[in-house]
Parts: structure tokens; sequence; C-alpha cells
């Protein structure tokens, strides 16, 4: 075993998610739930990474809890606690893991928000007038993709009647189907879109990349230029599963259009979907 100190753990742990190539966004949040522990240890006086057990991380998530963390939140820092602990493991600066001893808190799900006909409605009229904006809002409404996917779509990516989404944040590549509704927002589009030489769909006018910051800040305004209360952009993807799970889809074609790992992802959805059609291939519009 290599004897390690706690704070230098937490720095070659950062630095093997950066070399892994994990987005920004997963890289910070790993970063930020460990370096909560890492202080937390220094307060115990724990300076080597061997000498934690698990007392001193339940009594981590103990703490965070009188701060007011909820189960879910405590539930996501033992998460990143274990995946800690799995790279101090492979690379021999533990042997053993007190993570895998704590229990996770007990917590529920909170439904997904899917929005209903009159409030997409809304949405699109809202933003009609902008075909970049609509066009957005139609491929993540119309097509179930991830923000973080669109953000990345290329225009060598759309191909007639599909949308080629590349792997992103380790999820898999994918063909995904563009209907007419889509299809016709994007083009529309793209005959407006800027002529630069970048080749992502989505930028902005001076013709750099459109972000996903900027794409989720752009999408909440349109919520509330349409009325529409308590939503976020990930509303319009849970929007897209329950709608085909409505009428029918197959449970195994939706859940390789959507990229999910595993089916049991997509079959929760039949919690929130009162009646089924009977199962059909065909995807409709919304």
């Amino acid at each position: 075993m290599k004897i390690i100190k706690v704070k230098d753990a937490h720095q070659e742990f950062v630095n093997f998610l950066k070399g892994k190539k994990h987005s920004s966004a997963t890289v910070l949040a790993y970063g930020k739930d460990i370096d909560q522990l890492t202080a937390f240890l220094g307060e115990l006086e724990k300076e080597h990474i061997h000498d934690v057990n698990k007392d001193d991380i339940q009594a981590f998530l103990g703490a965070l809890a009188d701060k007011g963390y909820t189960p879910k939140s405590l539930s996501r820092k033992l998460n990143s606690t274990r995946t800690f602990y799995r790279f101090l493991k492979v690379n021999e600066f533990v042997t053993d893991d007190p993570s895998l001893l704590v229990s996770h808190p007990q917590y529920e799900l909170a439904a997904p928000r899917i929005l209903k006909p009159t409030e997409y409605r809304a949405l699109r009229d809202a933003a009609r007038n902008d075909a970049r904006m609509y066009a957005i809002i139609e491929l993540l409404l119309q097509t179930g993709i991830r923000i973080g996917e669109l953000a990345d779509v290329r225009t060598n990516d759309v191909q007639g009647d599909n949308i080629s989404i590349v792997p992103h944040e380790k999820h898999e590549a994918r063909i995904v189907p563009l209907n007419k509704s889509a299809k016709e927002a994007l083009t529309r589009y793209l005959s407006i879109r800027p002529q630069i030489e970048d080749n992502h769909v989505f930028v902005t006018k001076s013709g750099k990349p459109f972000l996903v910051r900027n794409i989720r800040t752009a999408i909440e305004r349109y919520f509330r230029i349409a009325g529409i209360e308590n939503a976020k952009v990930n509303d319009l993807r849970h929007t897209f599963v329950a709608h085909h799970l409505k009428h029918g889809v197959s449970l195994v074609l939706l859940s390789k259009i959507l990229g999910h790992k595993r089916l049991s992802t997509t079959e929760r959805y039949l919690n929130y979907v009162q009646e089924r059609a009977k199962d059909t291939s065909t995807l409709s519009e919304l």
C-alpha cells in the first residue's frame, strides 16, 4: 500500500477525472464533494487517507445532514465518496473501502415533471419567431436527446431523416430519427444560420458554439415567457418519454433512442403513464 495524505489523494483523484475526459461539470461536482470530505477529515485531524474509517464517513454525512442537506444530496455525496475510494484502491492507496460499510439514506425519487400539451404548445408559440431557439426546443421535445448532446451536434451529423448522436459523457453513440416537426424546425434554422467554418449546428450570432449553460438559460427564459412554472430543460426529455410510452411505443425501441444504458431507466416512467396504448414501433409528434 502506498502512503498518501488526504489532500494529495483528493488532487490525484481530480487529475484522474480530468485525464479521463469527463465533462467539466462532472469533474466540478466530484471535486466539490470530495473537497467537502477532505475538509471534514481535516477537522478530525485525519492526515493520511488510510487512517479514515467507516465512522469518519458516517460522521461526514451526519454533519452534512445537520446543515440541511437532503437525503438525496447525501446519497450523491456517498456515491462520490465510493467513486473516490474505487480510485484509491485501484492505485493501491488503500486496501479496504470503508465507504461500502456506510448505507445510503432512504429517499423517494421525485416524479418527473411532464409538460401538458397546453404547456409545450405555449412554449412553441413563445419561441416561434426565434428560429434557433424554436429548433432547439423542437429537437429536445421531439427526439428526447440530452441538452449536452444537442450542443455537440455538428452539421454533418444531420443526415436526412436522422440525426447522429456522438458519444457524450460516457453515453454511447446512436442514431435518432427526426420527425416532420423537428426536421422542419431544423431546416428553417439552418437556412438562416451564420455561414462560418465552425460546424456546430447551434452557434451564437458571433459564430461561436452555443454552450450548454447558455442554451439552458435561453430555454428557461422562454419557459417564463410562456408562463410555464416549475419547469426545467430536462422536462422536455421527460415529456418525450411519457408521450411515447402513453402512445404504446416499444420500451426497447424508446430506450435505444434515449440512450438509456438500462431498460429499467425507461420502465420507471411507466409509473407516471396512467393509460398505455397497444405496443407499436411508430414514433408520433407531440
